[in-house]
């Protein structure tokens, strides 16, 4: 073969070789715009970052790549997803997903035992993906609730620390409320022991009989039949 034709030999089947190796921009892109897609319900701003992906793998190209969440993981704080093209390969490609949102913080130490107040909680944004699980988005959730555990200054409120209020005292005299289909009825009783609001409670009634029942504000028992 001439020099010039082997030459030219060498060069296309140089260029179909580069074109047929999958982009890694390509996979960083169908990374990208999946986990977007995919959080799109999330609340607050989120933003995806896509890790490392080795520049050297020379994957055959693929007509149609298929991005993939691998059981038991989940679009959350730092994760992997999947990119495969069926019967060719497959690699897993490192994610980190933020979700600023504000979160309740608090304005000072709050010590153990202390009644949350208006002025104890604030709101700041956070990523509540890098977060502890049960952080509050509301004051309101967490005004007049009780600490029950000491944190600092600036802190996320998590709903798993907040106790609320006891509603009904052992002793304490209450009104019993009894429902069922078409029927109420209204008695009295004296609680056995004590509860905060939607908390169970029993109760013993003027005949002596003990029922079990729902601590409600008033303070009542509601007895569902």
């Amino acid at each position: 073969m001439p020099s010039f034709l082997l030459f030219l030999a060498l060069l296309t089947f140089s260029a179909g070789a580069q074109a047929a190796v999958q982009s890694i921009a390509s996979i960083r892109h169908d990374v990208q715009r999946f986990v977007l897609s995919q959080t799109a319900g999330l609340p607050g701003e989120v933003s995806v970052e896509v890790g490392h992906i080795d520049e050297n793998l020379n994957l055959p190209a693929c007509p149609s790549m298929e991005v993939f969440l691998s059981e038991g993981n989940r679009l959350w704080g730092n994760t992997t997803v999947g990119v495969k093209c069926e019967g060719m390969w497959s690699i897993y490609v490192p994610v980190k997903i933020r979700v600023i949102t504000p979160v309740v913080v608090s304005t000072k130490p709050l010590a153990q035992g202390t009644v949350v107040a208006p002025s104890d909680v604030m709101k700041r944004k956070m990523d509540i993906a890098q977060s502890p699980p049960g952080v509050l988005t509301e004051e309101s959730d967490a005004i007049g609730k009780t600490m029950g555990a000491s944190i600092p200054s600036g802190y996320p409120l998590l709903a798993t620390q907040l106790r609320s209020p006891i509603i009904i005292r052992q002793g304490q005299s209450v009104r019993l409320v009894s429902k069922g289909s078409g029927f109420q009825v209204t008695s009295e009783g004296i609680a056995l022991g004590q509860a905060a609001e939607g908390q169970p409670v029993q109760v013993r009634t003027p005949s002596g009989h003990i029922v079990s029942g729902t601590a409600r504000p008033g303070p009542i028992v509601e007895v569902i039949y």
